[in-house]
């Protein structure tokens, strides 16, 4: 254990020497400019210096500070006794001050550094040696050093501090609070820093389960609460740039809730699941669709989900896999709805829906790919549990047919659009469909069979008592049947075709009730729990 220097921190600081180093150069200058006319010596190094001296600004050279020449393209430049003696000297213990007297070592109190673009570069597609060459080494050495010594140094890792950074330094000094708050959002940048790294290590060397996984994000809002009022809650965003409800742009409404970002990432995860060919729409309650539904227009789409379930559409989440129209927005408002979330919308569309300023529009810029990797963390007591993204799409090629009689072609265009929407239902999950729509859904039950009686009184209230006996349908499963039971239920209810992964050790009594039953029945040998 190393012993601890008790020196109270200064609640002030005057900031006389500054070292600027910074990749991202956005509001640089007036910041630069700002620190110069307050009599603020600057330090800097490579670009981030001949930035400054094109601004017309006086500055030095790092590398006459230590007397060594910035080698190796730039890897090596900062990693020197006069740079970090400088952050990290506690300025009242003699020692420390004697130490920087007898070397030369000038203090530096403000440090103003953010990173080579890692995530960036990843997210680019770049090849893995220009990815190696992203990752930076002095400034998360330098930042961790200031930021551990900010009893007497302030640390500055964003452009998006500058201004008030500034303001303070004008006023008179910077102050502890200020630092000690700049401190943790450098450990908190360093951390999720490296976090970006070891984790596309991890992928880049096929690990799934390394010996240490680490999480990180950066702040992208706070929300007035959590799931409940007494919960608080924020939205952090990973690093990656993928198309949802993180990252889209929210044309108007007000701040999205917790539950509703919740919702909308289910909505829009769920649309993004079928080729943006076909206008495809979900209605999305409380993270389970209660209608999903594919037309030759999205106004045709919105119209079957709807007729799902009115009922529970009733404050719901809207998802496009497309560009909103104007005739698709006037047949959403005639229902109440907290969100909509599309790629895009037209000039008409966001007018229409502008009539109505409580709903949130987000437009996404495009559809987050459904086979792209990527982790689903949880939180448990004294926890993570940390697993892949469920990244298997329903593959007509990849399934069997277990029976006698086998789908028509359009049962089984219906099994795999149910089966791709029972994906995202939550278990045990039955998906009940017909010209590809859904017509019933059970979401969420202990029991299979209790599903299936669910998801049959939906469509009762739906469409009618016998609407799927006399109109026929399909019938999803997210996980096999354990008993022919749940098979049966779905077959008194009307369903002609199933589909459902299979691998029960009753299988084959599961089969031979659907033949006798007269029905066709499909395996896909992949399971879609979803917790």
């Amino acid at each position: 254990m190393i012993e601890s220097r008790s020196f109270p921190p200064r609640q002030s600081i005057a900031v006389k020497r500054a070292l600027l180093s910074v990749f991202d150069k956005s509001g640089l200058e007036p910041f630069a400019r700002g620190l110069a006319e307050a009599g603020i010596e600057l330090l800097s190094t490579g670009g981030t210096a001949r930035a400054l001296r094109e601004m017309g600004l006086a500055v030095t050279d790092v590398s006459e500070v230590t007397g060594f020449p910035e080698i190796m393209d730039g890897r090596v430049k900062t990693l020197h006794p006069a740079i970090h003696g400088g952050l990290l000297a506690i300025r009242d213990a003699e020692d420390h001050t004697r130490a920087m007297e007898e070397h030369g070592i000038g203090g530096i109190d403000l440090l103003v550094v953010n990173l080579y673009p890692f995530e960036e570069t990843v997210a680019g597609g770049a090849d893995a040696a220009t990815i190696i060459e992203n990752i930076d080494i002095g400034g998360p050495a330098m930042l961790r050093a200031a930021a551990k010594n900010h009893a007497y140094v302030g640390t500055v890792t964003s452009p998006e501090d500058y201004e008030a950074v500034l303001g303070e330094i004008k006023s008179g000094g910077l102050s502890l609070g200020t630092r000690r708050r700049l401190a943790q959002a450098t450990f908190a940048r360093t951390a999720a820093y490296d976090t970006a790294i070891s984790n596309w290590m991890a992928g880049e060397n096929g690990i799934e389960t390394p010996p240490a996984r680490t999480f990180g994000g950066t702040l992208m809002a706070t929300m007035r609460y959590g799931e409940n009022p007494h919960q608080g809650a924020a939205l952090y965003t990973d690093g990656q740039a993928v198309p949802g409800v993180a990252h889209g742009e929210q044309v108007q409404g007000k701040p999205l809730s917790f539950n509703n970002i919740n919702d909308t990432d289910a909505a829009f995860q769920t649309v993004a699941s079928f080729s943006a060919r076909t206008p495809t729409i979900a209605i999305i309650k409380h993270a389970n669709p209660c209608g999903v539904a594919q037309g030759g227009s999205f106004l045709e789409a919105h119209a079957k989900a709807l007729a799902c379930d009115p009922v529970s559409a009733f404050g719901g989440i809207v998802a496009l896999n497309g560009l909103l129209d104007a005739d698709t927005a006037k047949a959403i408002i005639e229902v109440f709805t907290e969100v909509v979330i599309a790629t895009g919308a037209s000039d008409e569309a966001k007018a229409v829906m502008a009539g109505k300023k409580n709903i949130r529009l987000i437009l996404t810029g495009g559809l987050p790919g459904p086979e792209q990797g990527g982790m689903d963390v949880r939180s448990v007591a004294g926890g993570l549990l940390v697993q892949g993204r469920d990244t298997k799409l329903a593959a007509r090629t990849d399934m069997t047919c277990v029976t006698d009689k086998a789908p028509s072609e359009t049962e089984w265009s219906d099994l795999i659009f149910a089966y791709t929407v029972a994906k995202h239902v939550k278990s045990n999950a039955i998906v009940y469909a017909r010209d590809g729509a859904t017509v019933g859904v059970g979401a969420g039950q202990m029991s299979r069979v209790d599903s299936s009686r669910i998801a049959a009184r939906k469509a009762a209230d739906a469409f009618g008592d016998d609407f799927l006996k006399e109109n026929g349908c399909v019938v999803a499963s997210d996980a096999f049947f354990p008993f022919a039971d749940g098979l049966l239920a779905a077959a008194d209810a009307g369903a002609s075709a199933i589909i459902q992964p299979g691998g029960s050790m009753r299988d084959d009594d599961v089969i031979k009730a659907a033949n006798d039953a007269g029905l066709a029945m499909v395996l896909t040998g992949t399971r879609h729990f979803r917790h």
